[in-house]
């Protein structure tokens, strides 16, 4: 072939296939004096997204590790190459963060401002110059990318195809506010912004973060979205079909993804730099193992016969309303015995302030001998310490150090050890309740019962710390008292 006509040639290979356009037109753009290493993952994700494009899928949610070119191929270049067949297409596109959103949308801007999509596509259309801004610009055909964020108080504009890339941030993974608030944007905000509210498509890429992510939520809420799951190494149980038919090509389990681009001992350095939690979520996009995120499920010990115990606590965590959405109260009864800690009795419970404070005084009255009823002092807390400290002995005032997640890390020790003891189920038949909280700590929607956990392991934990430096202080003080009788020396 002349090669006067490959210019033509590779123009019409990019309008059909997107991954062509990436490898010929974007990449070049975007990554410049660095090669394109083909992967099968990348012409799977630009299969599904020219699927989206021809109106065969209308919702889509990929999950796929970090650094494997997520926001290159779907938020930079799928819609500068969409525009190149659909130039009136309007896009709506979003992140956790505007800046995120706005640095896409200029590196779409900037692939179809090249010299070589010009060249190729100019015939197309032409951005105009009256509405051509990082946040907003607009083609002679009325094509239109507008961005926003999951952060933005709203928007008032609408997109023929949605893209959501990365909700929330991997920094707050573990923040059920964050989580919620990504949910709570997607239903009152970019849900509605359809402009074919009946057929306007979707697309939600980002890495899995916890059970509770914007990706958990529409597999649980709603209906009909195509599910393109690529964990970094394959994982049969976890292999998925789409309507496509297409499923994880790979047959030897822990294969990674993209060894061109980040081969198996680059993988397992950074899956033992993020842990176990991260690397199920992050890498393998299957949050809150059963096994548990900070509590692991097999550590966990159980009693059958009611322990024998030197000291007895209460521990109270409070609600900060009074109403029925709010959280649990909930109230533990714990026992030490030398190094170990077992749960006595638990009571979990919606509780207005009135109740919380009949139910304190019945668990102490079912625990006489607890020498501590520890409340952390805040919220109804304040004022059950306030009203009950006057009729029932030893309740003290907690103002924990750090947040939950801190103070759940401070006792995890111990519970990895072995020396944190709960009721066989045969004693309390809901303690699976318990552990299903524990385990999806702190992505679970309810932490109460950790939170009463926490803090009366870590009080007895820092007690007896401060009660064994008492010790060491009196036995040197001994010490020296013997050594001046034995030299004289006054």
């Amino acid at each position: 072939m002349d090669s006067i006509d490959l210019p033509y040639v590779h123009a019409e290979l990019a309008k059909r296939n997107l991954e062509e356009f990436l490898r010929l037109y974007a990449w070049p753009v975007l990554w410049p004096g660095t090669a394109f290493v083909e992967g099968w993952h990348v012409g799977a994700i630009c299969e599904h997204l020219e699927a989206v494009s021809k109106g065969q899928i209308r919702r889509l949610i990929i999950n796929m590790p970090f650094r494997m070119l997520k926001s290159t191929i779907i938020s930079q270049t799928y819609p500068a190459w969409d525009w190149i067949l659909n130039p009136s297409r309007q896009f709506l596109t979003a992140s956790y963060a505007g800046d995120i959103a706005m640095r896409d949308a200029v590196d779409a801007r900037r692939i179809i401002e090249s010299p070589a999509y010009r060249v190729a596509f100019g015939d197309v259309f032409r951005l105009t110059t009256d509405q051509n801004v990082k946040g907003r610009y607009e083609n002679d055909k009325r094509g239109v990318r507008k961005v926003t964020s999951t952060d933005s108080a709203g928007t008032g504009f609408g997109g023929d195809i949605r893209i959501v890339d990365d909700p929330v941030s991997a920094k707050r993974a573990d923040s059920v506010l964050a989580l919620n608030h990504s949910i709570e944007w997607w239903r009152g905000t970019m849900a509605t912004r359809a402009n074919d509210p009946a057929a306007g498509p979707a697309v939600v890429v980002h890495q899995r973060l916890n059970s509770r992510d914007l990706t958990g939520y529409l597999l649980a809420e709603e209906k009909g979205w195509d599910h393109l799951v690529l964990p970094m190494r394959y994982d049969p149980k976890l292999r998925k079909t789409t309507s496509l038919g297409f499923q994880d090509p790979r047959k030897v389990p822990g294969e990674v993804l993209h060894p061109a681009r980040l081969p198996d001992a680059a993988v397992a350095e950074l899956e033992t730099s993020i842990g176990e939690y991260h690397r199920n979520a992050q890498l393998q996009q299957n949050p809150n193992p059963r096994g548990g995120i900070i509590f692991a499920r097999s550590d966990w010990k159980f009693w059958r016969a009611e322990p024998e115990i030197d000291e007895l606590i209460l521990s109270v965590d409070c609600t900060f309303k009074d109403v029925e959405s709010s959280d649990f109260v909930a109230i533990q009864a714990w026992g030490v015995k030398g190094a170990n800690k077992y749960l006595l009795k638990r009571h979990k419970e919606r509780l207005n302030f009135a109740a919380t404070c009949v139910a304190v005084r019945a668990m102490k009255a079912l625990f006489p001998r607890a020498i501590a009823v520890l409340i952390e002092d805040k919220a109804n807390g304040s004022a059950v310490i306030e009203t009950i400290a006057g009729e029932v002995a030893g309740v003290l005032p907690i103002n924990p150090e750090g947040g939950k997640i801190a103070r759940a890390y401070a006792m995890q020790p111990e519970q990895q050890a072995g020396n944190i003891f709960l009721p066989d189920p045969s004693v309390d038949p809901k303690i699976e309740q318990f552990l299903e909280e524990a385990s999806g700590f702190p992505g679970a929607p309810y932490d109460d019962e950790v939170d009463a956990m926490t803090q009366a392991i870590n009080w007895i934990r820092v007690r007896r710390k401060a009660f064994g430096l008492l010790e060491f202080m009196k036995v040197e003080a001994q010490k020296r008292e013997q050594e001046k009788a034995t030299t004289g020396v006054t």
